[in-house]
């Protein structure tokens, strides 16, 4: 008992209660229905789940198909330390995609329907297949790091073969489907807010998508350093943080040609709601980012990396939830904030997969390419808070 207790921690408890709510919730979703388990509405169909659960959730796995382009088709192999855990994050992230659809679904049990009942005029429709052929694809991918782990070598070399192809089609379903989720929000010009609508939103989706891929793989590489005691790749993640700093100019340049070309700029300057989250994703999520990754002194610090990354993240799902959430709002007539068990699925989610990539890390051999030295990281002691929950987990 005393044993059992002395592994009882914080995190682990909060953790804990988190998934517990989360039974909870589901029991609720999947007996009494959406409408007993959220407060979707039928002039507001989709919240927090797509928004965050779904539209978040694939942006934030765009590190996978990053890095493996630039590793396996711009032949930088100097990134390959990298992409095991890359490739998990991606992983995982699309699992949980599909998990959350299924508490969104009106009738989850038909999610199989788009496997035969065709409608390619649909932009769902490619999403969904685009989704489940990328899942395919990163099990593949995947595949690999267990079959060493248990030396099914004949297998293993089969795959090695094929692995060329499999990255370059992964790399084409997850560039087409990111942008199609931007393109979900195009049949709707007269009910998203001007500031986030444009007919470049397929466009915004994909160019946001690698810029915060970037962002993950430096997030995720401080907290698996933190928390399995490894190396951290400095000089590769050093580099990344230039390449988010070209993607957020790109991005940057590029929403402000279209709000001049919709003459949609004096939008900025309007006191609502809708304006003050704007500037705040914006600010968070592009400008203050790329102006610390552009110095390099800041871009070659743990912290200034580190904090630097974590902003982008949030401004992304910043932009993500005003798209999904906040720009809809005013046409529907309606102010939606989710309810309890929406949000406790959508953590207990979150939870799940911070549970799973580590039992991946500390049983499967995902650092495989890692140097043995360690760098110790030294970093503001609002951060130290942040890694220490994946510290806790593993504990």
């Amino acid at each position: 008992m005393k044993n059992l207790l002395s592994k009882i921690t914080v995190w682990r408890a909060i953790a804990f209660m988190i998934l517990a709510s989360g039974v909870v919730a589901t029991y609720i979703r999947f007996t009494q229905g959406l409408g007993e388990s959220t407060n979707l509405s039928d002039e507001f169909p989709w919240g927090l789940w797509i928004g965050f659960d779904i539209l978040c959730g694939v942006g934030l796995a765009a590190g996978g198909f990053t890095i493996a382009a630039i590793v396996y088709i711009f032949n930088i192999k100097r990134f390959e330390p990298i992409v095991r855990p890359t490739i998990l994050t991606a992983f995982l992230g699309y699992l949980l995609v599909i998990v959350a659809l299924m508490f969104d679904l009106g009738r989850p049990l038909q999610i199989w329907h788009a496997l035969i009942m065709w409608n390619p005029r649909s932009v769902m429709f490619e999403v969904a297949w685009c989704v489940m052929l990328y899942t395919t694809v990163l099990s593949l991918e995947f595949a690999p790091v267990v079959l060493e782990k248990f030396k099914m070598t004949k297998t293993l070399n089969i795959l090695h073969k094929v692995s060329v192809p499999l990255i370059i089609l992964g790399v084409i379903l997850s560039t087409l489907h990111q942008s199609s989720l931007g393109s979900l929000y195009l049949i709707v010009p007269e009910k998203l807010y001007g500031l986030w609508y444009s007919p470049y939103l397929p466009v915004f989706f994909f160019v946001s998508a690698i810029s915060v891929g970037c962002a993950m793989v430096i997030f995720e590489s401080f907290l698996s350093s933190r928390a399995f005691k490894r190396g951290l790749e400095m000089d590769l993640l050093t580099e990344i943080g230039r390449i988010s700093v070209v993607m957020l100019a790109v991005l940057t340049t590029m929403k402000v040609v279209d709000l001049l070309d919709r003459h949609a700029i004096s939008l900025l300057f309007i006191p609502r709601m809708e304006t003050y989250l704007y500037w705040a994703e914006v600010s968070i999520g592009i400008l203050i980012p790329m102006a610390m990754l552009a110095i390099r002194k800041v871009r070659e610090s743990h912290g200034g990396l580190f904090a630097s990354a974590a902003m982008i993240i949030i401004g992304f799902i910043f932009n993500r939830m005003n798209i999904g959430i906040t720009g809809m709002e005013a046409w529907a007539g309606v102010s939606y904030f989710p309810n309890w068990m929406e949000i406790s699925v959508t953590l207990s989610i979150v939870v799940l997969g911070f549970i799973v990539f580590s039992l991946a890390a500390k049983y499967l051999p995902i650092f495989k390419h890692e140097q043995p030295k360690l760098h110790e990281v030294a970093l503001h002691p609002l951060v130290e808070d942040l890694l220490s929950v994946s510290q806790q987990q593993r504990a």
